[in-house]
């Protein structure tokens, strides 16, 4: 049950984007097709969930045990880079039309501050290993269902008689902040 409640903690309460405000810049650039959305947030999840796991075995058996408080952030980065240059390899080797369409997107997975986010959270919270793993998973299908709704909604808008004034950003912006209205009802669900 407490694994449940920090995964649904991650993926609705706490969402990074519409609650911490993180990676937002993947979310309002690359949510403009809901196959790519969706392909995107994939690949953030399975980077979230490696970068999860991989920080907390070099948190707790390198850097605690030698007092490297100091290279946490560093270490980090360094994981994230290293996942997302594994991610982008097999999305090139696997499927060149997602690739293509993803973009200059998918190597700024790398600088995505919801992933680093992700990581800085769950040592904060001293999860031990698996509710780390749950952690980062839930955060990612969060990023993962954040970015697919907000494509599935501009998709949606492309048909629709916006009012010229609000055409481009504006409405984005707008469906965001409601998008975060809404999220954050979730949070008298929950409290982890």
């Amino acid at each position: 049950m407490e694994l449940f409640l920090i995964f649904l903690a991650a993926t609705l309460v706490n969402n990074f984007v519409l609650t911490y405000f993180l990676g937002i810049c993947p979310f309002l650039n690359v949510s403009d097709r809901l196959d790519s959305s969706f392909s995107l947030g994939m690949a953030t999840t399975f980077v979230m969930t490696m970068t999860a796991a991989v920080s907390w075995l070099i948190n707790n058996f390198l850097l605690i045990p030698y007092n490297f408080h100091y290279l946490e952030y560093v270490s980090f980065i360094l994981v994230i880079a290293s996942l997302v240059q594994l991610v982008e390899m097999f999305i090139h080797k696997v499927s060149p039309p997602l690739y293509e369409a993803l973009g200059i997107f998918l190597p700024l997975i790398t600088t995505n501050c919801a992933i680093l986010g992700m990581a800085l959270f769950a040592s904060m919270r001293d999860y031990t290993f698996i509710e780390t793993l749950v952690y980062g998973f839930g955060a990612g299908v969060g990023f993962t269902l954040a970015i697919s709704i907000m494509a599935g909604i501009r998709e949606r808008l492309q048909l629709a008689d916006v009012p010229w004034p609000f055409r481009g950003a504006p409405i984005t912006l707008l469906i965001a902040g409601i998008l975060a209205l809404a999220f954050m009802g979730f949070a008298g669900l929950l409290a982890v």
